[in-house]
């Protein structure tokens, strides 16, 4: 089997991007898997020295069948740069695993992602792969079929992407003209819709919620996992989006996860409710008040 070339898009951060790597390089596909990196560039004067350090540390990256590097001349930000890379790599490749540089991945990550790559690759209501566990809800199976899709560790193919909508106006309008906006926040416990809308007025540039949307709409399917094989280590300010805390703390589960194809081909209504317990009890104004106190107490007074 030819393995999904993984995409890795970096930044400033090159503490956490030589976690990234090493966690990469103990899996045992991947010196079968080709690797593309994608280093912005600084955005002003503070970020220049980082910026150069993450540069001279991809340059000595080794372990892999491949190792190419793209360095942009200029800052692009995340989102454009997670577009053009997985368009022109997808297209090229058909399938394709992405990666940011405060992931740090299970040692057997890569062999289940090319596993589902595969199960799943002729099953056109299936577009997504997310290997991220958060919600630590003992009632999820080990894979499951949802209508959301998770940013942390994922997969997906040419056939999916090239429905991807970068219009989040259109989105948006589209959401509300067929009344799921309830649904795609689940059930009102979570502000995915906000968070579209917020793209569309400028206040983030999320690539992530523009998938999301794109694939609800498309009524089509991610496979998730209910044992995390990628944990995000960059809850401790130093990224774009950085908060949570441990809100999103994950434990990475350290053995072989197999891909059994699920039939029927349809979401997983118990795995639904449990994202929705899960929203509720974290997004709750009571919970979000406590964290806030709790934050305070320990001297961040950030919003």
């Amino acid at each position: 089997m030819n393995y999904a070339p993984i995409l890795l898009f970096v930044y400033n951060r090159p503490g956490h991007l030589r976690q990234t790597v090493e966690a990469l390089q103990n899996n045992v596909l991947a010196p079968q898997s080709d690797l593309f990196i994608y280093s912005d560039a600084p955005k002003d004067e503070s970020s220049r020295k980082a910026v150069a350090e993450v540069r001279r540390l991809i340059h000595s990256i080794a372990g892999f069948k491949s190792v190419t590097i793209t360095e942009r001349s200029e800052n692009w930000g995340l989102a454009r740069s997670i577009i053009d890379g997985v368009t022109t790599q997808v297209n090229r490749f058909g399938r394709v695993i992405v990666l940011e540089d405060d992931l740090i991945v299970a040692p057997h990550f890569l062999t289940f992602m090319n596993d589902a790559l595969e199960t799943y690759k002729d099953e056109p209501r299936v577009g997504h792969i997310q290997a991220c566990d958060f919600t630590k809800d003992p009632s999820l199976p080990d894979t499951f079929l949802i209508k959301w899709t998770g940013s942390w560790g994922w997969a997906t193919w040419a056939r999916a992407w090239q429905h991807f909508n970068p219009d989040g106006k259109a989105l948006l309008t589209e959401l509300k003209r067929r009344r799921l906006t309830r649904t795609f926040d689940f059930n009102g416990k979570y502000g995915y819709t906000r968070m579209l809308r917020r793209q569309t007025e400028g206040k983030n540039n999320s690539w992530a919620i523009r998938w999301n949307a794109t694939l609800f709409l498309k009524d089509m399917l991610s496979l998730n996992v209910g044992k995390s094989l990628v944990q995000n280590n960059g809850f401790d300010g130093s990224g774009t989006n950085c908060g949570g805390g441990g809100l999103y703390a994950s434990d990475l589960y350290m053995k072989p996860l197999p891909v059994v194809r699920i039939s029927p081909i349809e979401e997983n209504a118990e795995a639904r409710q449990a994202y929705v317990r899960y929203y509720a009890r974290t997004n709750s104004f009571t919970a979000k008040a406590i964290r806030r106190i709790k934050r305070t107490l320990k001297g961040d007074f950030g919003a």
